[in-house]
Formats: C-alpha cells, sequence, structure tokens
C-alpha cells in the first residue's frame, strides 16, 4: 500500500532547528514533485517547500533562507530542514506526493495525491 510517514517534530525555542522525514512506500514517491505543506490551527493548508525529479526547488517567501527541502539519490526519502524557527512556523506538517507535473512545484494541492498524517512543530518564542 503506497504510504508517506513523517517523522522530526518537536517542540523547540525560537531560533532553533528541526529536521523533518518523510518516508515512502508502495510506489507513494512521485516521480514530479514532493513536497511539505503546513496548517495551523484556525488557517488553511500552505505550501512550504516543494522539489521536483530533476531537483528544481521551490519555497514560500516565508522560509526562504530558513528551511532547505531534498531528498535521497533513491529518492524515497524526504527532507525537510529548519533552521531559524519562529513562533509562526508553528504547525502540523504534511509531507505529499504529486500525481501529476503541472502545477505541482507552485504547490497546487489538486495534483498532490499522496498525504502523510502529519507531524507537529511547535516554537516557543
Amino acid at each position: 500500500q503506497a504510504q508517506l510517514v513523517e517523522s522530526g517534530g518537536g517542540s523547540v525555542q525560537s531560533g532553533g532547528s528541526l529536521r523533518l522525514s518523510c518516508a515512502a512506500s508502495g510506489n507513494a514517491y512521485s516521480r514530479y514533485c514532493m513536497a511539505w505543506f503546513r496548517q495551523a490551527p484556525g488557517k488553511e493548508r500552505e505550501g512550504v517547500a516543494s522539489i521536483y525529479s530533476n531537483g528544481a526547488t521551490n519555497y514560500a517567501d516565508s522560509v526562504k533562507g530558513r528551511f532547505t527541502i531534498s531528498q535521497t539519490n533513491a529518492k524515497n526519502t524526504l527532507y525537510l530542514q529548519m533552521n531559524s524557527l519562529k513562533a509562526e512556523d508553528t504547525a502540523m506538517y504534511y509531507c505529499a506526493a504529486a500525481s501529476a507535473p503541472a502545477g505541482c512545484l507552485n504547490f497546487v494541492t489538486g495534483v498532490y495525491r499522496y498525504w502523510g498524517q502529519g507531524t507537529q512543530v511547535t516554537v516557543s518564542s
């Protein structure tokens, strides 16, 4: 069964770092885009970082220069290195795999077929 499983969330103080991981199984890893989304309480889900199979990346303006998305050469594990964390980064973070290329780098949620269960990141100020 195709699935994505996130790990690495936790609680840190402002300015700290965390690395999230997403393990894909059962052909859940996309040959197009993989991405991280997040959703804070009372807010809509938003795209954080995406990576295409050729290595091209895209980041939300709010995380540029602080977060880095990467994947293993085997393309079965996705990472999100988060540095200089801020209180506003507090959210549930989700890994997702796109089933089509159109718009996937730009976080078009309709092309993301597989989603993980999420991992909580809490940043205290």
